[in-house]
């Protein structure tokens, strides 16, 4: 056998074993979007009867400030510090479903090119019923990881708009709440 015969059969055997960890990878997927859609539908319950849980707790956050922290510069710096933290929970949160829109389509493309080469060595040796069973899983990995995609990346629209509502609200309350107590400061003295 030749060298580069040798390479051919080396990637060949590697990438039909990267078979079996694309499909648990795409199961795996699949039970997590199905957790993510979950969270997203008790998100989108409590938005719709008017609740938004990252609000009313920096609502709090800005009682207990207001009432523990005389100095308005302590104040200020403390309340934009948790505006950021809060911000970069929310990106965070959003990256967790941002990442299966990639990740979808690529698991699902490496299911489909994978079993076709496998599907394809079988047809050279004439099997025709593995290669129809192989040709199966390659169109079935692509819709699964597709789907996966689209799903994450409708609920990643709502929640990049949610994100964007909820920090605009954050910086109202931040504003109005510095606002009020710089003129009671200013009453005070």
């Amino acid at each position: 056998m030749n060298f580069l015969g040798f390479m051919e059969t080396f990637l060949y055997v590697l990438s039909s074993a990267l078979l079996y960890p694309v499909i648990l990878g795409l199961i795996f997927l699949v039970f997590w979007i199905l957790f993510l859609g979950g969270e997203f539908l008790r998100d989108w319950a409590e938005r719709r009867n008017g609740l938004n849980p990252v609000v009313e707790n920096f609502k709090k956050f800005l009682r207990e400030l207001v009432s523990r922290v005389s100095d308005f510069e302590e104040l200020e710096t403390e309340v934009y510090k948790r505006l950021k933290d809060t911000e970069i929970l929310l990106i965070k949160d959003l990256d967790r479903v941002r990442s299966i829109v990639r990740i979808g389509p690529a698991l699902g493309l490496l299911g489909t090119l994978i079993p076709m080469g496998i599907a394809l060595a079988q047809l050279a040796k004439g099997n025709l019923p593995k290669m129809a069973s192989h040709m199966v899983t390659a169109f079935t990995t692509t819709v699964i990881g597709l789907a996966c995609g689209v799903l994450a990346y409708a609920m990643t629209l709502v929640k990049e708009r949610w994100i964007k509502e909820t920090l605009t609200s954050l910086e109202y309350l931040a504003d109005k709440t510095l606002l009020e107590v710089k003129k009671k400061n200013e009453q005070i003295s």
